[in-house]
């Protein structure tokens, strides 16, 4: 018992002292778990399903510690299970943040969210930072806490349910915000009724601001690999004509395709949009479904023909989720 005691330890230590090497490695599964989606996706499976185990440890942490001192006689401080905490935030949010660099569109309010989660990240690597700015400082830690975990659950929940991206921002939202619940133990024992209230109020409008902007979220598991305008479209070959980018009013009565080629994990099922919008008014949106499992992305389009008699002045192609969620964009001008 003595041996396992001092190898627990020597682990704990190990990592505290090479904690930027486990951040690397979170980073390096995420990468391979982005190249293997289309590939093998069980190998992203399987690092999902070790985000998830990860996280529930996480939860039943204080009891894992009563268990090991009641059992084994190990006694972990809260030192020690801080740090496994600052590692799993670690692993976690790098292993995200590939899936979410991949799908932002940086010339979109979107880029906010992955630049916040890229700073997240960044805390959970600098120690006095994570220490200094969290630790001591619980309400920030149980927002901290809760975004780390949604943006796991944004990636693992379409990767091993196949959820849509408006389940699994849904059911990501109310798990991150449950599973969060046992992290601020430490606040509910002091006294104050007003406590529980409050951190309840908190999770409440953190969740509620969360789905309300959900427009700013990418959707880590789509990617658009193509975007293009043209009149014409070769059905057989699933391609479209020449590239456009202007036009006339009389060209544009004859209609004009929106080709999209989008990227997703094998087994899901998605339903997406074409959104057209004119001087920043949207004109109409058009339905389309896709499928995951092909590298190059599953190749769909929408035919829009009838347009308005001022038509002429700046377009706007937005291809988002059923949830509003962008996937990309593109532009083109109507000239008299």
């Amino acid at each position: 018992m003595q041996k396992i005691q001092s190898a627990f330890f020597w682990l704990i230590e190990l990592t505290k002292k090479y904690s930027g090497l486990v951040a690397l490695f979170g980073f390096c599964t995420g990468l391979f778990s982005l190249w293997q989606v289309e590939r093998r996706e069980e190998f992203a499976q399987f690092f999902a399903i070790l985000m998830v185990i990860g996280w529930l440890w996480l939860m039943g942490e204080y009891w894992l510690r009563k268990g090991l001192l009641r059992k084994f006689g190990i006694s972990l401080s809260k030192d020690v299970t801080h740090l496994v905490t600052q590692l799993l935030h670690q692993e976690s949010l790098f292993f995200a943040l590939p899936f979410f660099l991949a799908a932002t569109d940086w010339d979109q309010p979107q880029a906010v969210f992955t630049v916040l989660l890229v700073c997240c990240a960044l805390v959970a690597v600098i120690d006095p930072a994570y220490n200094r700015l969290l630790t001591k400082r619980r309400a920030l830690f149980l927002v901290y806490h809760c975004f780390s975990l949604f943006a796991v659950l944004m990636v693992v929940l379409p990767l091993l349910f196949f959820m849509t991206t408006t389940q699994s921002l849904g059911l990501a939202l109310i798990i991150s915000a449950l599973l969060s619940i046992p992290s601020i133990r430490p606040l509910l024992a002091q006294p104050g009724r007003w406590r529980l209230p409050v951190l309840s109020l908190l999770l409440v409008v953190m969740t509620t601001s969360i789905w309300f902007s959900r427009s700013l979220i990418p959707a880590p598991v789509l990617n658009l690999n193509d975007i293009q305008l043209s009149q014409h479209m070769d059905y057989e070959q699933r391609l479209p004509g020449a590239a456009i980018t202007e036009l006339s009013l009389a060209e544009l009565q004859q209609g004009l395709y929106a080709y999209t080629s989008v990227r997703a994990p094998r087994g899901l099922k998605e339903q997406i949009y074409h959104e057209w919008i004119h001087n920043g008014q949207s004109v109409e949106r058009i339905p389309l479904n896709i499928s995951g499992g092909r590298e190059q992305g599953y190749r769909a389009w929408t035919r829009k023909q009838q347009f308005p008699q001022d038509a002429v002045g700046k377009w706007k192609i937005r291809v988002v989720t059923d949830s509003g969620q962008l996937l990309g964009a593109i532009k083109f001008t109507v000239t008299p």
